[in-house]
């Protein structure tokens, strides 16, 4: 029987050999907030998903009123990997957005370094509970709020008060559709972390590969 020649990956799917740290960072936030698009979008390899299709049976527990395209969810995790600089990469978990999959955050969370916690202006009240459970975890976060082309739009300032965060934490405004947008978000994030550790409020420290 012929079997079909082995194609070895391509070279992006190995990390540069200048990389000496990575850290693992949580995408958190509601369901349709953004979250596999934004890890899309940041991942610089083939992204992990695992989605099954929306039915009927959700419709009592899943408010999709903002997001009526949207015909799959996100019920385990998306993976994605991204190369912040020459000696930093970021290994990217997207969580499910439904409450019934919280009891998933504890595993995910393990080791993670940071979240970012997307948000949306057309339901900000959602993500109320999600930060209460990244701050019930100790995982220090930033927030991202993701600017849907139908959203109403709003100053950072604006949006700080309303969420009312932690005075450190990092708002920004976002779209999770573009590189540029997301990485600087990123980048505020892992900026936020390493302040918070070094000043004693966090004991995350990135992972270092030997």
């Amino acid at each position: 029987m012929d079997s079909a020649a082995w194609t070895p990956p391509p070279e992006s799917a190995y990390v540069a050999e200048t990389v000496r740290r990575s850290a693992k960072i949580l995408v958190v936030g509601p369901a349709g907030v953004g979250k596999t698009t934004f890890v899309d979008t940041m991942s610089e390899i083939v992204p992990l998903h695992t989605e099954e299709s929306l039915t009927s049976a959700s419709e009592a527990v899943d408010d999709l009123h903002l997001t009526p395209a949207k015909t799959t969810t996100t019920v385990a995790l998306d993976f994605g990997r991204r190369t912040l600089n020459d000696q930093l990469v970021l290994y990217l978990f997207g969580t499910p957005g439904q409450q019934r999959f919280t009891y998933l955050w504890r595993t995910l969370a393990n080791g993670a370094l940071g979240a970012l916690v997307l948000a949306d202006t057309r339901r900000l009240a959602d993500s109320f509970d999600v930060m209460d459970q990244v701050e019930e975890l100790g995982v220090p976060y930033a927030i991202a709020v993701n600017a849907f082309d139908s959203a109403p739009l709003h100053s950072v300032a604006d949006l700080r008060e309303a969420l009312d965060p932690q005075p450190d934490t990092p708002v920004a405004v976002c779209d999770a559709r573009d590189v540029g947008s997301c990485t600087r978000v990123l980048i505020d994030l892992v900026e936020h972390v390493l302040l918070a550790s070094t000043s004693g409020r966090h004991a995350a420290d990135p992972t270092v590969r030997s």
